[in-house]
């Protein structure tokens, strides 16, 4: 026996009757509380016994005649023709519903069970819903626009085809259902359409049915439509910023393909160039433009001065107060000027920056400078620092590219003769890179990410002059591991490359411990000591595996966690040894980063630590 059921979506309800039910039901909830009664529910007409599998017990109880009996009015009643007639028509009304879930040559049996005169009838339902159907076969073809860029051997086409074809949720060995089938449909429609061919429809599709095997044959066959391709860029909202500073963040020219991943690249680019508050980008969807479609882009723009106070702690660096003010028209340019000032109990410093609005090629150039004054329990370093550069910052990668002029000065807080104040002046030209490919920038779960440090230049010292080059990289990692539970690991690894006698700036050099590095241990400490004083080192290890979980499915945010950290600074890598952190602590994902409470036991020095931290450091 074979059936053909036709594949075509139903169109769903408005959406405004949609959003009408919900105002007049917020209305209803404002009324006063009713003193009324609420009337007795009628009694059932019938005492219906359904047996079959849960899933699609629940189905026939929603969906049966027989079962709506019970809302009858009070005072009506069924008569017994009519119970008759709902009988005899539950059996095919049952296999039309067992149908949609894949079972398609069930055995549904009614029977009328003794009952006392006078009492509520007792019907019971049999149902045996035998094998459920699965595909055997998927027939997934194009037509239109699409298929014949494919003919003249476009590779853009027969990628986006293959692909097309590789996500077909539906596969073969799949048990069938009437949902699955429809959310398949929907969801090859939408990757036409992410792939800009926004006009793709079905001219097709059909779901053949051998009953006597339990087998379905799926064909789909779909009209691409035209290739929306981008025209103008229509910009709306704008009045302390210049067209420029949206059309420099489009990074596309004229004509290229209108994917979903182009145009919501552009949106989240708008969105972080810390110019607009809102950002909406939109593509006429005319098909008669599709040629040179126009983007809509509409924006809300931020205030032109932004100052914000704040106040903190850190398990590093102890309690802070901070002042961060922003200019994003500097002196009347597309140009961005950020001054920071923090003062804390260990740390007090200064920040910068002066940065074009993005310049063509998304490329910013910008100046800027820093002053720190940053103590350990044994040395103070001041340092002062200006840089110019380019940078060049997407959502997978930042780049930046600068030269900087460095003072600093070492001061130790003991009282030694094995080290003295140091003051050194560098200059190095540098670069810094990070590559991420993550599913949340904010609270990643799966993904990794590389960050990329290097750095040459020339230093001068009383104590020690001479070139020098830097290195560092920290690579992460995120990988959901089943069951709730998802992983991080971390490896950082740097090395100052300078000869015997370079005094290297402190600043150019490694330490480890605190959060992010090495847990268990306080801020800056696992690193080599000189008549009792820290020292930078010049190479340096550490490595960091997490494993979390949520606390329970009430508190999807709060998450537990176990972790083990390693890993120390050293003045080579013969001296070098891993100094072992472990603790649990708690997650609460929140939208600036996840907040991290943890409590670390550090094994070299046999104590407990707390450690408090807000955020995601790439």
């Amino acid at each position: 026996m074979t059936r053909v059921l036709n594949g075509t979506p139903r169109t769903a309800r408005p959406a405004a009757a949609m959003v009408l039910w919900l105002a007049l039901g917020g209305c209803a909830s404002l009324q006063p509380e009713s003193t009324t009664p609420a009337p007795e529910k009628p009694p059932p007409q019938v005492e219906l016994t359904i047996a079959a599998p849960a899933k699609l017990k629940a189905l026939l109880e929603t969906h049966l005649d027989l079962s709506r009996l019970s809302v009858v009015a009070p005072g009506e009643s069924v008569s017994e023709s009519e119970l008759r007639r709902l009988e005899a028509a539950t059996p095919a009304q049952a296999r039309a519903l067992l149908a949609t879930e894949g079972f398609m040559d069930p055995e549904v049996t009614v029977v009328r069970e003794a009952s006392a005169p006078g009492s509520v009838p007792k019907v019971r339902v049999q149902v045996s819903a035998g094998a459920q159907s699965r595909v055997e076969r998927v027939d997934l073809n194009v037509q239109g626009e699409l298929a014949e860029a494919e003919s003249r051997g476009d590779a853009n086409a027969t990628a986006a085809i293959a692909a097309w074809r590789k996500a077909w949720r539906l596969g073969t060995g799949k048990p069938f259902t009437n949902n699955e089938w429809r959310d398949a449909k929907s969801g090859a429609l939408a990757q036409l359409h992410a792939a800009g061919y926004l006009g793709a429809t079905w001219s097709g599709t059909s779901a053949q049915v051998d009953a006597d095997l339990s087998r379905v044959r799926l064909v789909a066959v779909a009209d691409s439509g035209p290739l929306f391709r981008t025209g103008a860029l229509a910009v709306e909202g704008l009045a302390l910023h210049e067209e420029h500073s949206v059309r420099n963040l489009a990074d596309f020219a004229p004509g290229e393909p209108a994917t979903e991943t182009l145009l919501l690249d552009f949106q989240e680019r708008l969105q972080q160039a810390n110019l607009f508050d809102r950002v909406s980008v939109t593509l006429d969807p005319d098909p008669a433009g599709a040629a040179a479609a126009t983007v809509h882009i509409r924006v809300r723009e931020l205030p032109l001065q932004q100052a914000t106070a704040g106040i903190g702690i850190s398990a590093n660096t102890g309690p802070r107060v901070s002042l961060d003010h922003l200019n994003r028209r500097a002196f009347g340019e597309r140009a961005i000027l950020r001054n920071k000032i923090e003062l804390g109990r260990l740390r007090q410093a200064w920040e910068g920056e002066l940065s074009s609005h993005t310049q063509p090629g998304l490329y910013r150039n910008l100046i800027g400078g820093a002053a720190e004054r940053l103590e350990s329990d044994t040395d103070r370093v001041t340092s002062l620092r200006m840089r110019l550069g380019r940078s060049y910052d997407t959502q997978k990668i930042d780049r930046l590219w600068f030269v900087e002029v460095e003072r600093a000065l070492t001061r130790p807080l003991i009282a030694t003769t094995a080290v003295v104040d140091s003051a050194t002046t560098a200059a190095t030209l540098n670069f810094h890179g990070i590559w991420r490919n993550v599913d949340n920038i904010v609270l990643p779960t799966v993904g990794h990410s590389l960050a990329l440090q290097s750095g040459v230049g020339q230093v001068r010292s009383d104590s020690g002059s001479g070139p020098f080059a830097r290195l560092h990289g920290r690579i992460q990692y995120w990988q959901p591991l089943g069951g709730g539970w998802h992983g991080q690991a971390r490896v950082e690894v740097g090395q100052v490359f300078a000869r015997d006698g370079v005094n290297v700036p402190e600043s150019q050099r490694f330490r480890a411990g605190g959060d992010g590095s090495v847990r268990g241990y306080a801020y800056r400490s696992l690193t080599p000591q000189v008549g009792g004083v820290d020292v930078g080192g010049k190479v340096l290890l550490t490595a960091s595996a997490e494993v979390a979980r949520p606390i329970s499915p009430r508190l999807p945010s709060v998450w537990w966690a176990a972790f083990i950290d390693a890993g120390r600074a050293a003045p080579t890598w013969g001296d070098w040894s891993a100094a072992w952190g472990a603790g649990v602590g708690l997650r609460i994902r929140s939208p600036i980063g996840p907040l991290r409470l943890d409590i670390a036991y550090g094994e070299e020095i046999k104590q407990f630590r707390l450690h408090l931290s807000v955020g995601v450091v790439f």
